[in-house]
């Protein structure tokens, strides 16, 4: 494969993700290299949260290790040597970490999975050193792993959150889209997020969302109830009927308290 060509693979690879593109939705001639990847929805599929993995420090550990009540889990599929989209997506991914308020480890945890079987824990441990020195927060390298894992590990976590990817021999390569995945407390798929960028507040919402309101403050319960995801935009989208209906009960419970104030007023007064 010449030069050219693989150029025009990895910017091909590069546009389907930032743009968000599903493998079924594709109407725009690809090269062959790539008519198999992408990403099939499978919203509310359950991980297999047994599968052995090696976490970056050699150890055997599995995703349903990483799960907390209440905690949603962030997982990127990725591979180690990867010389540019899965750089891209974890710089995102670090980008928008830093502007959240919460931190890995804390109200929500990453795991991020080799693709490569052929990848060792010495590579995840050097990822993970630098992504870990990006994001600079404490606490983190608690709640961010990095795994590596067998062949077949990864098939079957692959395909059950619909991450279709191509090696390619001539290259030595993996064709792959770009996405992070948000996964509930009990490990069930609860929204992807696409391409190599990623707005923090697209980001806490999610991680609302996936933790059914158990994550964040009050503040960002109320925002999420005013905003409902746009699969189109790939964010969420200010809804103005639920935002009439929060005002409403708003309006209600404010009515309520003047009425009641005034009530009490007025027996006291007449008792007196």
């Amino acid at each position: 494969m010449s030069a050219r060509r693989r150029r025009s693979i990895a910017a091909a690879v590069l546009a389907a993700a930032s743009l968000g593109v599903h493998a079924q939705d594709r109407t725009d001639p690809v090269p062959r290299e790539l008519a198999e990847v992408g990403i099939q929805e499978k919203l509310d599929a359950q991980l297999p949260l047994d599968l052995p993995f090696t976490d970056e420090a050699g150890r055997p550990t599995t995703l349903g290790a990483m799960l907390r009540p209440g905690r949603p889990l962030v997982l990127t599929l990725n591979y180690y040597r990867c010389p540019m989209l899965c750089t891209l997506e974890l710089n995102g991914l670090v980008e928008a970490l830093r502007d959240l308020p919460w931190s890995a480890g804390g109200e929500f945890a990453i795991a991020t999975v080799s693709i490569d079987p052929r990848e060792t824990a010495t590579l995840a441990l050097a990822k993970k050193r630098t992504y870990l020195a990006e994001l600079s927060r404490p606490g983190a390298e608690d709640g961010w792993r990095f795994l590596t894992g067998s062949a077949a590990s990864v098939e079957a976590l692959t395909r059950a959150v619909g991450f279709a990817y191509r090696y390619d021999e001539a290259t030595d390569q993996y064709g792959h889209a770009a996405a992070i995945i948000v996964v509930t407390p009990e490990g069930r798929v609860s929204r992807y997020l696409y391409g190599v960028r990623f707005e923090p507040r697209t980001l806490e919402l999610a991680l609302v969302e996936a933790s059914k309101g158990r994550v964040g403050s009050a503040w960002s319960r109320v925002l999420f109830y005013c905003y409902h995801y746009d699969p189109v935009r790939g964010s969420y989208a200010f809804a103005a009927l639920r935002l009439m209906r929060a005002a409403g009960v708003v309006t209600v419970l404010a009515l309520g308290s003047v009425v009641g104030g005034w009530w009490l007023r007025e027996r006291g007064r007449k008792a007196g």
